[in-house]
Formats: structure tokens, sequence, C-alpha cells
């Protein structure tokens, strides 16, 4: 069914709709729940997902200068091509998600719990991972400006797919995670620092 931005409520349930060439700029769909939805070459600025549950829904085309979905649920979700400046998700649950394409400036996921989610040709300028949970990450030819993984706990993280733009931080949060011996090589300095050696 076709969905009109008048939709978009609190605590709404949105079953198998379809938001196509909307603006959906300011709305407040915090709390809603979005259940096999498809969102496609909608405009997005502002829009509220606070507390929202996101499944079996796909994102098409969709911009944004900012999104706010703290404490969000995402599963079984794609985001594809999608253009955001700031896609706030912390102390949320991504499981199973993919994102396909498109560029996302800042990429907030603090304190998340985050499960086999694939990133795929997706430029990111922050990938902030700090004090998240993340299990089966796979990063697939990603141009990422600068990963912060501080207090972050790895298991079977792929990042051999994610070029590293200009900084990790929180370099100890690394572990469980496998990168190529170039990144290694890149990351040294940090390394060395973190377990205090003196290069010289």
């Amino acid at each position: 069914m076709d969905a009109t931005a008048d939709d978009l409520l609190l605590d709404a349930d949105l079953d198998d709709l379809t938001f196509a060439g909307l603006d959906l700029s300011g709305r407040d769909a915090s709390g809603a729940r979005f259940l096999e939805c498809v969102l496609t070459d909608c405009r997005a600025d502002g829009l509220r997902l606070d507390g929202a549950r996101l499944l079996d829904t796909a994102w098409t085309a969709v911009q944004a200068g900012e999104l706010r979905a703290r404490s969000s649920s995402w599963r079984d979700t794609t985001l594809t091509d999608v253009r955001l400046g700031a896609l706030a998700a912390s102390g949320g649950e991504w499981l199973r998600v993919r994102v396909v394409g498109g560029k996302i400036d800042y990429l907030d996921l603090r304190g998340a719990t985050v499960e086999e989610v694939r990133l795929e040709r997706v430029t990111v300028g922050d990938l902030d991972l700090a004090g998240a949970r993340v299990k089966r990450l796979t990063v697939v030819d990603c141009d990422v400006r600068r990963l912060d993984v501080g207090n972050a706990r790895l298991t079977d993280v792929d990042l051999r797919g994610a070029r590293l733009r200009e900084a990790v931080d929180g370099v100890g949060g690394l572990a469980g995670a496998t990168v190529t011996s170039d990144q290694l090589l890149d990351l040294a300095p940090l390394l060395a620092a973190h377990l205090g050696i003196r290069i010289g």
C-alpha cells in the first residue's frame, strides 16, 4: 500500500507500506514499528525514529542531513544508495543489516549491539563503534575516514575491505578484528603508542 507522510506518527504500527518520493522531514515516528516497509527516493531531514523498530524494511535513495534513531532496532533491513549527513543510532540494535552504496558522513553506533552487518561500497566519514558489541561485521570496498572502537568488544569483525583514510581511535578495541598486512603497517604507530612501545 502507498503511504503518506502523515502515516509517520509516534508509536505507529506500519505494515507493508511504501513511502515513495515523499518529504518526511521533521516527522516524529519515535517508537513506531515498521514491518516489511519500503522507503524510496524520500527526503528525511530531521526524521526522528528514536526507539523505533524496523523489521524486513528496505531504504533506497533516502536523503537526510540528520536522522535520529537512538535506541532503535534494525533487523533484516537494507539501506541502498542512501545519502545521510548523520545517522544517530547509538544504544540500539543492528541485526542482519546491509548498507550498500551511498554515503553516510557520521554513522553513530556508540554502545549499540551490532551483529551480522555488512557495509559494502559505501563511503563513511566517521564510523563510531565506541562501546559497542560488534559480532560478524564485514566491511567490503568501503572508504572510512575515521574509525572509533574505544571500549568496543569485537568478535569476527572483518575490516580488510575498509580503506582507513585518517585515524583509528581507541586502537586497543580492535581486538577481535581481521585486517590486512598493509593496514597493520599503517596501524603500527598507534598500536605502539597504545602499548607504550617507543620507536627510535
